[in-house]
């Protein structure tokens, strides 16, 4: 139970989050009122907006850092135990889906710029490399995204054969690989480019086409095909 002085209901009524959301709008609010609110109460010691602050000092007040944060990373916080983390994590992931979001409903993928900003906001918060593939059809036209498979922080390793399983179960005739740099480093590998050729020299057996690589960073992106060594 929330100590009388700390909890949120003494407070004036215009300083409550809740109230002043619904009285001003949700742009009104500061990144702790908000936070506050998804934490939804605080702990014996300190209110909502007191965690949350604590919560913001620990990622240097940056929302791009909050998001990289992990289910434990938030507990480290005394007074914010498995169900309040839990509820953060929901709420990034929300925000990173509805972000990257647009450019499935665009249905047409015309250029490496239209699925890089997708790529870029679904991938770039995991601490450790992942490695996924868009399915595309005939039309360009987005059929499925997949994670295939999750590495450590200085790389990760994609079966061939289990990318072009999927891509026949989807009918799909073209496919995008990509994967995340959590150093922000954008430049390929040397197992970079030979994946990428001993991917593509697979799906042609199954005229499959590999139109891109595409390796994404909180700094950018870099296209495989934009910089001609596909």
């Amino acid at each position: 139970m929330e100590n009388q002085g700390n909890s949120i209901r003494h407070w004036a009524m215009d300083d409550r989050p809740r109230e002043k959301l619904l009285q001003k709008g949700a742009a009104a609010l500061s990144h702790s009122e908000l936070v506050a609110i998804l934490l939804n109460h605080g702990s014996k010691n300190k209110s909502a907006v007191d965690l949350a602050k604590e919560l913001l000092l620990l990622c240097q007040n940056s929302l791009e850092e909050l998001g990289k944060m992990s289910v434990a990373d938030y507990t480290r916080i005394s007074g914010i135990g498995p169900a309040k983390a839990v509820g953060l994590a929901a709420a990034m992931e929300l925000g990173r889906r509805r972000h990257g979001g647009d450019v499935v409903k665009r249905v047409v993928v015309q250029n490496s710029a239209d699925i890089a900003r997708y790529l870029k906001s679904t991938l770039k918060d995991f601490p450790y490399e992942v490695f996924a593939v868009v399915f595309l059809n005939r039309a360009n036209r987005i059929k499925h995204f997949e994670i295939v498979s999750q590495g450590g922080i200085t790389g990760t390793v994609a079966d061939p054969r289990l990318i072009l399983k999927k891509a026949i179960e989807l009918e799909a005739t073209s496919i995008v690989l990509s994967h995340n740099h959590p150093s922000g480093n954008l430049n390929p590998s040397k197992s970079d480019v030979e994946i990428t050729q001993k991917i593509k020299q697979a799906s042609a057996y199954f005229d499959i086409q590999v139109l891109d690589h595409i390796i994404v960073s909180e700094d950018g992106y870099f296209s495989f095909a934009d910089e001609g060594i596909m």
